[in-house]
C-alpha cells in the first residue's frame, strides 16, 4: 500500500500513540521513522525507533509482549500517528499494562471501554483458574440458559429502578446487567469488542463517517 505523506521531524521521526483498540486505553507513546512505519504496516506488529539506542525495534521481540496492529491512523496535521492494537501482554517495561499508570491529579476515571475490557479479563481469569467460591465459575457451570435468565433478571430490575426513579439503585442494577452480559457473551465464545465493532459500523453508516 502507498503510505500517506507523513510530516517527519528534522530527525526523521514522528510520535506514535499506541492505543488498545478494544478499551480505548492509551498504552504508550513512542517514535517511528519511515522504516518503522513501513514495517508496522507490512508485518501487522508495532515497530518503533529507539532514540536512546538509535535502532529499530519491534515491540515484544525480547519480552514476548507483542502488539497486533488493527489500524494505523494519522492526525489532521499528519505529524502524529495512532496505532490501534490488540496487545499481547503489558505495554510498559515495568510490567504495568500501560505506561500511563501514574496520575498527577489522582482519582483517574476509567473509560467505559476500559471497564468492559477489565470485566472480560476478570471473567476469563475466573474461568481459567476457577478459584474456590468464584461466582463466574458457578454461572458457567449452570450453563448459558441460567446466565441468560440472570441477564433478564438484571434488565428487569434496572427497568423497575428507572420507573420508580431510584437513580442510585438504577446505576447499581445497570452495572450488574453489564457484568452478566459480558458473561453471557463469553458463554457463547464472543467478545465485547465484537459488539463495539458493530456499533461503530452502525454509527459510520448513519453519519457517513462524520464525528
Amino acid at each position: 500500500m502507498t503510505l500517506p505523506d507523513i510530516d517527519f521531524d528534522e530527525r526523521g521521526l514522528v510520535s506514535v500513540v499506541v492505543q488498545d483498540a478494544s478499551s480505548g486505553e492509551v498504552l504508550t507513546l513512542a517514535y517511528a521513522n519511515r522504516e518503522a512505519l513501513e514495517r508496522t504496516v507490512q508485518t501487522g506488529e508495532t515497530h518503533f525507533w529507539s532514540r536512546s539506542r538509535q535502532e529499530l525495534w519491534r515491540k515484544g521481540a525480547t519480552s514476548g509482549n507483542t502488539q497486533r496492529v488493527l489500524e494505523v491512523r494519522y492526525d489532521c496535521d499528519a505529524d502524529a500517528l495512532l496505532y490501534r492494537v490488540d496487545p499481547q501482554g503489558p505495554a510498559c517495561h515495568t510490567g504495568e499494562r500501560s505506561c500511563f499508570h501514574r496520575s498527577v491529579t489522582g482519582g483517574a476515571i476509567p473509560s467505559i471501554g476500559e471497564v468492559m475490557t477489565l470485566l472480560e479479563r476478570v471473567v476469563d481469569d475466573r474461568l481459567e483458574r476457577r478459584p474456590e467460591g468464584s461466582y463466574v465459575a458457578r454461572l458457567h457451570d449452570r450453563g448459558v440458559g441460567y446466565v441468560a435468565q440472570k441477564v433478564i433478571e438484571e434488565a428487569g430490575e434496572s427497568v423497575v429502578a428507572a420507573l420508580q426513579e431510584r437513580d442510585e439503585e438504577l446505576v447499581e442494577e445497570v452495572a450488574d446487567l453489564l457484568f452478566h452480559l459480558v458473561v453471557l457473551l463469553r458463554e457463547r465464545g464472543l467478545r465485547i469488542e465484537q459488539v463495539a465493532t458493530l456499533l461503530a459500523a452502525r454509527y459510520r453508516e448513519k453519519t457517513g463517517g462524520r464525528s
